[in-house]
């Protein structure tokens, strides 16, 4: 039990187990996968010390994981998992279930490349394969960031009955150490009510879930689900609100850093984001008008915050440290279709420089700047390296 706000010496990987820990879950079925092991190892470290009272599962699979989560959270309690890559690929079926089941699980999965080739390096295409099941999606770029947006999930998934995922990145964030400061059991207990859902399954309401339904019903359903979402935008916002209000630490869906008098933002999510902050800074203190708009909330896309912060800006620069073949990065599509129609939109410049975990310095991130400056903008995301 933590009394009070603690300082630790955490990776990102362990933040996460913390704030899973605070949340207070009754069941974890998790399957260790790198570099999502260390997750499931802390989050037992603390079940077997007592700070954590949740029944902790190691099914066959993660497929098999998913699966039990989804019938954990419809009988009516609290769940969490974690996973990463293949992992993630082979839940892709259940992830549909999950959503369609309004089942508000949390979980965490740290970005690595999927096969083939086999790699164990940070790259978003894991997760963004998986934009369309119905998962609430937010980026973060540091252990701190991670460690509270896993209660800000909670606090949003639970609202809206949509299940989310907290994201970040193999290595940059999930190896790496730095001081987080752990929020006590008590701030954390004002902050996070207990789960209570109207409709469970219990024999005792004569209810079930898994019939069969006509066209009418499932377009329905659907219809709902996409509400949901759109209600997601608020509920998130003020769930970070909250926080911040609590903790002294908010994030925003979007974050503008020194964009006001821009000549070029450069839009991008992740770890990537901390780089390109200290980049703008020194681009800044050499002359050159730069901007960061990070992008943390990416289901659902925060369209109308995006054009309001990008009308009439000169030029806007997109990073990806994904690949969608046949469309280039997806965060650079995502933007182009969220801008489509908008009045004063900005021409748009996408560059695939992080794939694969390929190392994105701030000198990269000025030389294409000025590229940006330099060149008229492509329709096409362009492959640059170091």
């Amino acid at each position: 039990m933590i009394s009070k706000p603690t300082a630790m010496l955490l990776t990102g990987n362990h933040a996460v187990s913390y704030g899973a820990m605070l949340a207070r879950p009754k069941v974890i079925p998790i399957y260790p996968i790198t570099p999502q092991t260390p997750i499931a190892e802390k989050l037992t470290e603390l079940q077997l010390s007592g700070a954590l009272e949740a029944e902790t599962m190691t099914p066959e699979s993660e497929h098999s994981a998913m699966a039990a989560c989804i019938t954990a959270s419809l009988a009516g309690v609290r769940v969490f998992t974690a996973t990463a890559s293949q992992g993630l690929m082979l839940m892709h079926e259940m992830l549909h279930y999950a959503s369609g089941a309004r089942a508000p699980i949390v979980m965490a999965n740290v970005n690595r490349t999927i096969g083939s080739p086999w790699g164990f390096w940070p790259d978003q295409t894991d997760s963004l394969a998986q934009r369309d099941t119905g998962w609430i999606h937010y980026y973060t770029e540091s252990a701190q960031e991670s460690l509270d947006t896993v209660l800000q999930a909670y606090r949003t998934a639970e609202q809206v009955s949509l299940p989310a995922m907290v994201i970040h990145e193999a290595f940059y964030v999930s190896h790496s150490l730095e001081v987080v400061e752990v929020p006590s059991h008590a701030m954390v207990d004002s902050y996070l009510p207990p789960f209570t859902p109207e409709i469970m399954l219990d024999p005792s309401i004569n209810r079930s879930w898994g019939n069969v339904v006509n066209q009418e019903m499932f377009w329905r359903h659907r219809k709902y689900l996409g509400e949901a979402m759109e209600q997601t935008l608020e509920v998130a916002a003020k769930a970070d609100a909250q926080w911040k209000e609590l903790t002294g630490r908010g994030y925003e869906l979007v974050e503008a850093y020194r964009c006001a008098d821009a000549e070029v933002i450069i839009v991008t999510m992740g770890s990537m984001a901390g780089t390109t902050r200290e980049a703008v800074d020194m681009m800044r203190a050499r002359g050159l008008a730069a901007g960061l708009l990070k992008v943390r909330l990416f289901r659902p896309f925060p369209v109308q915050k995006l054009q309001s912060l990008l009308k009439g800006v000169p030029r806007v620069m997109i990073m990806d440290r994904n690949f969608s073949p046949g469309l280039g990065g997806v965060l650079h599509q995502e933007v182009k279709a969220a801008l489509y129609g908008m009045k004063k939109a900005p021409p748009l410049y996408g560059y695939l420089v992080g794939v694969g975990g390929l190392n994105v310095s701030p000198a990269l991130i000025e030389k294409l700047v000025r590229r940006t400056l330099r060149e008229k903008a492509e329709i096409n995301s362009i492959w640059v390296g170091e």
